[in-house]
């Protein structure tokens, strides 16, 4: 073993020379190095060797971060989208709108959380409709009667919120889809509306 010390003084390691580095090998391999501006760099740091305050760190030198190594409750990526679409339905089963969206999870244990701003209205008073979110056009993830909110309208419009969160459980295209129905009454019930945006967002959600 070659040790290098000093008991009584300061050790003092020199590289003479412009942009000279001092450079630390094992093996014939390069473990570490200092520049002449000061800069320590290393292969590898023991992050249980770190004690202390350490220096702030910028986000933008932060890289090679993955999904998968982000801890859970994490936001991993949002998808919007809007829609100026009306569309109509007389009957009292779920009708698919206009607006729409999909997302790839990046992982099969991703939640996503779902929110949609839409409008909604009645073409004669004392209708109810209701509206909810479907996953890829079969599965409902709100009640099956009134899915996740209901407005009862009096010939107007108003505008509905929905927020749900869904496991799919897979790392392929899911679609989030707003439905609508005429619960009772008579007339039409309109989901979406002309030159008003209703807005679909996805946010995926590290499990």
């Amino acid at each position: 073993m070659s040790t290098i010390k000093s008991s009584d003084e300061h050790l003092t390691l020199n590289a003479d020379g412009s942009s000279k580095d001092i450079k630390f090998q094992a093996n014939g391999v390069e473990k570490a190095s200092i520049s002449s501006s000061g800069a320590f760099t290393s292969t590898t740091i023991d992050a249980t060797a770190l004690t202390g305050n350490l220096p702030a760190i910028s986000g933008a030198s932060l890289t090679g971060f993955t999904s998968a190594q982000m801890p859970t409750g994490s936001v991993l990526q949002v998808v919007t989208a809007t829609s100026e679409t009306a569309t109509t339905t007389t009957t009292t089963g779920w009708a698919a709108s206009a607006i729409t969206a999909s997302i790839t999870p990046s992982a099969t244990s991703s939640k996503v959380l779902v929110l949609a701003d839409i409008y909604v209205g009645t073409s004669t008073a004392s209708v109810t409709i209701g509206y909810t979110i479907f996953q890829d056009g079969t599965t409902n993830l709100g009640n099956g009667t009134y899915g996740l909110g209901s407005f009862y309208g009096v010939s107007v419009e108003a505008q509905g919120s929905m927020n749900v969160v869904s496991s799919p459980s897979t790392t392929s295209a899911v679609e989030y889809k707003v439905y609508f129905n005429r619960r009772d009454g008579g007339g039409t019930s309109t989901c979406g509306q002309v030159n008003r945006k209703s807005v679909i967002t996805l946010m995926e959600i590290a499990g």
